[in-house]
């Protein structure tokens, strides 16, 4: 990807849905934003040295949710008198933020960091934090917080002071669809509207006699919530139900997200959420996905050693990521299998039966895990006490490790069972074993990045999807455990 560091024209535009990335080429692998993000992490330990509360937050981030600070932060306010050291290690000017005062902000292009909002020195007293949990007014309970925040529940952009010393000011924010810095009120009827397209997101029905009735259904409903609240703003209500539903299916979600919760963080630390999705309806998903605002990033051809093939997407301005996969044949390896549909196939790898197990996943199944940004080994650890197990580790770079929970086992219901084995797709004995004990149904995802990596290590996606086939996973000592 040809990406330049020069500073691009400042457009003060609320229209941040115009916001168009550039689509990675195939082949294309992230690079490592080290410099950058040493860079941030310096910034930070100074902050913390100042800023008490921060520095406590920090701990018990870290002890108590296994998760690291950094990766919590929305943005820093920093002197603009900087700009050139920032600019020098890779940061370009955002065009789409809106600031007061037209204020410049930087982000890194290729790189999973903050954003930098600069400002002249004679303004920045203090030098800011910000953090970004799910929901001011948890963060706010759970820290015995009385100040007011600055923008209206429901709003676009919302703040709140957590703690100010010694030069420094840590900050709360929580955003709608929204990567600005400007407050807006809510418009009459907008929080109707809110409240309306949350409950069609959270209500949406999601088990049909054919899948295709329920895709359309579902392109109907978000169409409804698009009218609603606007394509942006849909996006987020999608995944904030999508997440719901995920975890009333997941223990190990559950307890994680209790623990995180604790702390009035919620599901902030997000790094991509992953449906599987049969072959039939590929196209349809990524249509659905483009519809909410989705950009097509990097797509995965794994080769016919390993039997699928994933669309990774990322919607820019609320900050989701998809991971969509599905089965490929070797011969569909070389084409775009995002907008080319694919036919039926004469077998099944480990994505298609697993769809035809549970479902699809944006319909009965819901999502296979959600990816969260976490301190590995210290979320390892914690977990086991919960009494949740880890799979061995599928990527274990300085940049990069990741690792399931060991599977929720999810009953399957003998009528999807026995499909299969009348097409010939599973053995007699698949089926008494898939009947009687379940099969592995979804995981919640340990993952750690260093250097600002935005990719995925696809050798890697590649073992551990082998290692979650249904077929391989059985009831006894570590069963769902590499």
């Amino acid at each position: 990807m040809s990406v330049s560091t020069k500073t691009r024209p400042l457009k003060r535009t609320p229209d941040a849905a115009a916001r168009q990335p550039a689509a990675p080429p195939p082949g294309f692998d992230w690079p490592l934003a080290q410099e950058a993000e040493n860079l941030l992490r310096r910034r930070l330990a100074t902050f913390l040295e100042h800023n008490a509360f921060a520095r406590t937050l920090a701990g018990r981030m870290r002890q108590e949710s296994g998760t690291d600070l950094f990766e919590w932060i929305d943005h820093l306010i920093l002197p603009s008198e900087e700009e050139d050291q920032w600019l020098a290690a890779g940061f370009v000017e955002d065009p789409m933020a809106e600031t007061p005062n037209n204020d410049k902000v930087l982000e890194h292009p290729v790189a999973t960091l903050p954003r930098l909002r600069l400002q002249r020195s004679a303004r920045i007293s203090p030098e800011t934090v910000a953090l970004r949990p799910e929901y001011v007014a948890d963060f706010m309970a759970r820290h015995n917080l009385a100040a007011e925040p600055d923008g209206e529940p429901c709003a676009r952009y919302r703040r709140v002071v957590v703690a100010q010393e010694n030069g420094t000011l840590l900050e709360a924010v929580e955003r709608r669809a929204y990567r600005g810095f400007e407050f807006a009120p809510v418009k009459p009827g907008e929080l109707k509207a809110v409240v309306k397209a949350r409950e069609l997101c959270r209500a949406r029905p999601r088990r049909f006699a054919e899948d295709a009735a329920g895709f359309e259904a579902a392109d109907r409903v978000l169409g409804r919530v698009t009218e609603l609240v606007g394509r942006d703003l849909a996006c987020q209500f999608f995944f904030e139900a999508e997440r719901e539903y995920w975890e009333s299916r997941n223990r190990a979600a559950r307890i994680q997200k209790h623990r995180q919760d604790r702390l009035g963080l919620g599901w902030g630390n997000h790094d991509h959420h992953t449906f599987r999705c049969s072959r039939a309806h590929f196209t349809r998903v990524i249509d659905l996905l483009v519809k909410l605002g989705f950009q097509k990033r990097e797509r995965y051809y794994a080769g016919a050693e390993a039997g699928w093939g994933a669309q990774i997407c990322e919607q820019p301005v609320v900050g989701i990521v998809v991971f969509a996969d599905v089965d490929l044949m070797p011969e569909e390896t070389q084409i775009d299998f995002s907008v080319q549909k694919l036919p039926a196939a004469p077998r099944l790898g480990t994505v298609g039966l697993w769809v035809d197990l549970h479902g699809e996943s944006l319909l009965e199944a819901g999502m296979h895990h959600l990816e969260a940004r976490f301190e590995f080994d210290e979320l390892r650890n914690q977990l086991q006490t919960c009494g949740i197990e880890m799979m061995k580790p599928f990527s274990d770079f300085a940049f990069l490790r990741q690792a399931f929970t060991e599977g929720e086992r999810w009953p399957v219901p003998t009528k999807r069972a026995q499909r299969l084995l009348d097409r010939g797709f599973i053995t007699q004995a698949q089926f008494e074993q898939f009947t009687t004990q379940g099969a592995i149904g979804s995981h919640l995802e340990n993952l750690q990045r260093h250097g600002g990596f935005k990719g995925f290590n696809q050798k890697s996606v590649s073992a551990v999807i082998a290692d979650t086939d249904p077929r391989n996973n059985r009831f006894g000592p570590g069963a769902g455990s590499a």
